[in-house]
């Protein structure tokens, strides 16, 4: 019987494969951007037209001679990987040698390159650069020197010309350069040090600035966002970890309607994290309004042993090593960026005067980013109440107003939800047409509950918190109406909590902000609300003119 399994010729290999790595023109601009950032490109200028199908991509990057050029676009060639340890020790973006082959299959493709003068394979007098023109398959076709400045040119036009079907099974051009857009922000935010101009239809289409860190870059690319309202934690951690940046909206400030700003990259590049994005809305939750959802960046440094990225041709799934230990690693550098203290008072160090005031506080203080559980709170000081409702709060950056109400109910619910204690009431609280559905709900978080005759119900354990209130059985009505454990919680700490009109001591007030400042999320309240409104003291110098020449100021 004749063999139905044959050897696939390599034509049909190298087709499979193209198709593979370059299934859009954003997956053209990902590879050679890619390749722009391994050569150490500090300026890249990407220019595309979907309805002519073409891309080019510059940078001034290293470049490369004439003889990496001639072998740039064979199949598998690649300078980053030579065996197959190699694989377990990637430090580059690219790395399978596959992008600039399966470009030659499905597109034309011509490069211009020049090295530095710096690198150790340029020639003595080699000023200037090549350009090669490939064929199908890699082979460099054409060969010319051309003058150029030190870097590389990298033109891809026809793009899918002898694959018609796949150009109409592609997205619409706007869906195209969005996806275009989008990969061009990912690979800003790893790489904040490059400048990025983009260049669509022959006209500029935008550009991003160069910036010290992914906090100061992010508002260039969400801009309602402002620098003010991001918080960046750096953790440097023990080998072979290395770091976790994390940068976040602070709830109070920034969220979403949408879960599309929860981001992570992996030394240098974004990828799917599914497990890691959960660790990240779970740290959110219960500070953000209802349907709303962080802004948060997580971009992990690891040894390239503990990372395994041969999952995905677009390299953009990953298997991670050690999963439990960066979930820990979030869920703490989290809880350090949603804590409030001296060190996120940036508006404060406008003068000189408040920035030595805020510096000698931060000297005395063990209340800061890497502080211990035992915190020094002389720095947050109450001084009045307002409708006895609102505690008046000085501190070295100026001052603040913290609704009493919403800050205890904030200790509250940290407390419920660290010992959540049920107790048991006597006499019972007798309860009134309540339908099954609310009895099992009171079952369900964890209440003991019984007929007590017709429509009639005895509930005999209560929240411990709930205890001493005498609006105790509307709580445990509300309690029935539905939700999880969490809920639950929220509801009995808000029931709990201090009320608006409730007159308090100075030693009352003084004891909830201390309270207060312990929370792990002291920024809102579990249902989102803010809880403080900050005044700093640079606002304040403004507001009353502290900065004028009193002679200028009047004319005088």
């Amino acid at each position: 019987m004749t063999s139905t399994i044959q050897v696939l010729p390599t034509e049909v290999v190298h087709l499979i494969t193209a198709g593979e790595v370059i299934d859009s023109l954003a997956a053209v601009v990902r590879e050679l951007v890619e390749n722009s950032l391994d050569a150490g490109a500090t300026r890249i200028i990407i220019s595309v037209c979907p309805q002519n199908w073409w891309v080019r991509v510059a940078d001034n990057g290293c470049g490369m001679n004439l003889d990496d050029l001639k072998s740039a676009a064979t199949a598998h060639s690649t300078s980053k990987i030579g065996s197959c340890a190699d694989l377990w020790k990637i430090n580059s973006l690219g790395f399978r040698g596959e992008a600039l082959h399966s470009l030659t299959t499905l597109a034309e493709v011509e490069i211009l390159s020049r090295p530095s003068a710096n690198l150790s394979h340029t020639s003595i007098g080699e000023t200037s650069g090549w350009r090669v023109v490939y064929g199908d398959g890699g082979k460099a076709e054409e060969i010319e020197a051309v003058a150029l400045a030190p870097g590389t040119v990298v033109a891809v036009t026809n793009i899918f010309g002898n694959h018609s079907t796949r150009r109409q099974g592609l997205p619409s051009a706007a869906q195209q350069l969005k996806a275009i857009q989008n990969i061009i922000h990912q690979f800003a935010l790893c790489h904040p040090h490059v400048h990025w101009q983009v260049w669509q239809n022959k006209r500029e289409w935008f550009s991003i600035s160069p910036s010290t860190s992914m906090k100061q870059l992010l508002p260039q690319i969400l801009h309602q966002v402002h620098s003010s309202d991001l918080q960046e934690v750096k953790l440097q951690l023990s080998p072979p970890h290395k770091t976790l940046d994390l940068v976040m909206g602070l709830p109070d400030r920034c969220h979403r309607h949408r879960p599309d700003w929860v981001r992570v990259a992996v030394n240098g590049r974004m990828v799917k994290a599914t497990e890691l994005e959960r660790t990240i809305f779970a740290a959110f939750h219960k500070t953000l309004p209802r349907d709303r959802y962080p802004v948060c960046i997580l971009h992990l440094c690891i040894s390239p042993d503990k990372i395994n990225w041969n999952r995905n041709p677009a390299k953009t799934e990953i298997y991670l090593h050690e999963l439990g230990y960066w979930q820990e690693q979030v869920n703490q550098g989290i809880e350090q960026g949603l804590r409030i203290n001296s060190t996120h008072v940036p508006e404060a160090t406008h003068t000189s005067r408040v920035g030595k005031l805020i510096k000698a506080a931060e000297n005395t203080s063990d209340y800061n980013l890497n502080s211990s559980t035992s915190q020094n709170f002389h720095s947050l000081k109450a001084v009045a109440q307002i409708n006895n409702t609102y505690i008046v709060v000085e501190h070295p950056g100026g001052m603040w107003l913290v609704e009493q109400h919403i800050a205890h109910e904030r200790v509250l619910y940290e407390q419920l939800c660290d010992r959540w204690q049920i107790t048991s009431v006597e006499p019972a609280i007798i309860m009134y047409n309540l339908s099954i559905q609310q009895v099992e709900q009171l079952q369900r978080i964890g209440l003991d509950i019984e007929p007590f005759g017709e429509e009639m119900w005895a509930v005999r354990s209560i929240p411990a918190m709930l205890k001493e209130r005498d609006d105790c059985g509307d709580a445990i009505l509300e309690l029935s109406r539905g939700g999880d454990l969490q809920t639950a919680q929220v509801a009995v700490a808000c029931r709990s909590a201090i009320r608006n009109g409730t007159p308090l001591s100075m030693e009352e007030m003084q004891t909830l902000l201390e309270q207060w400042q312990r929370t792990r999320n002291p920024r809102t309240c579990p249902h989102g609300r803010p809880i403080h409104l900050s005044l700093e003291e640079s606002a304040l110098a403004r507001f009353f003119r502290r900065h004028w020449v009193i002679g200028k100021s009047h004319g005088i």
